[in-house]
């Protein structure tokens, strides 16, 4: 509800009227303020209407609530496979299984492929435990495709350790790198060994001989770095269309029930 300080009649009003309204409204008391909830359940936009709105007003806005001062986050998403990932060619790449959502905003994992909502500069950062079987160093690679084409300088190449005795070699490996994308591409995780004993291991979460949790064969981390300044993808809402009575917000997709502002309606 908007403030409701006393207005003049439009044919005047007495001395003291007057004196009311103007002191208010040197205090900053007036009548052109309101709230708005964004919609949620994924929303990307959200309609004030309001009388007092005009074509060319200003709007400004205020968070009011926890969700609207602090969730405004840019896109993200942590997929992993909890499964040992073998090879069955040498030499040969293939893209890497990626079968766990563990968190996702604006962007979904179907396929083996990660597809964004929104264009903009993203990170990805790669964890992976290869394993060596064989008695000789062998070579592993990991590299980055974006809609289906090796995305230029994403390559990297490992020395993944012989095995010793019973004990196979192990070659952590972490490894990150932007990529610029637009809304609707997908990233593929691409693999190679030069040796099929080598393969992407997983372990399951243990009890003995101590507690631990479970080592994913890989885990990939996105996120936006920098949204897109041409699509409308930016980090704070903004008044993207207003006409006589109404106005447009556009936002990053809302999943809170209770993001809300205050606004000020100016002109």
């Amino acid at each position: 509800m908007s403030n409701q300080y006393r207005k003049l009649p439009y044919q005047g009003g007495s001395p003291r009227e007057i004196s009311e309204v103007v002191n208010n409204a040197m205090e900053g008391k007036i009548n052109s303020t309101g709230t708005v909830t964004l919609a949620s359940g994924g929303a990307t936009s959200t309609t004030i209407t309001d009388k007092r709105i005009g074509a060319e007003s200003v709007i400004l806005f205020m968070p009011i609530s926890l969700s609207a001062a602090a969730t405004n986050y840019y896109p993200f998403g942590t997929f992993e496979n909890d499964s040992t990932v073998t090879f069955s060619l040498a030499d040969t790449p293939q893209v890497i299984a990626l079968t766990d959502t563990h968190y996702a905003y604006g962007m979904s994992l179907a396929s083996n492929r990660i597809t964004v909502s929104y264009a903009g500069l993203y990170d990805i950062d790669l964890v992976a435990l290869f394993s060596n079987s064989n008695s000789q160093i062998k070579n592993a690679f990991l590299w980055i495709r974006v809609n289906g084409t090796d995305y230029a300088h994403s390559g990297q190449r490992f020395a993944v350790v012989e095995n010793h005795g019973a004990t196979d070699g192990y070659q952590p490996i972490a490894m990150n790198h932007p990529i610029e994308l637009d809304a609707n591409d997908y990233i593929e995780v691409v693999g190679a060994v030069s040796n099929t004993d080598v393969q992407m291991e997983a372990f399951a979460a243990q009890t003995t001989p101590f507690a631990m949790p479970s080592v994913p064969s890989i885990t990939a981390n996105l996120t936006m770095i920098e949204p897109s300044q041409s699509t409308g993808s930016a980090f704070e809402l903004y008044v993207s269309s207003q006409t006589t009575g109404s106005a447009t917000l556009s936002h990053l997709p809302n999943t809170e029930t209770d993001k809300t502002y205050r606004y000020l309606i100016i002109g």
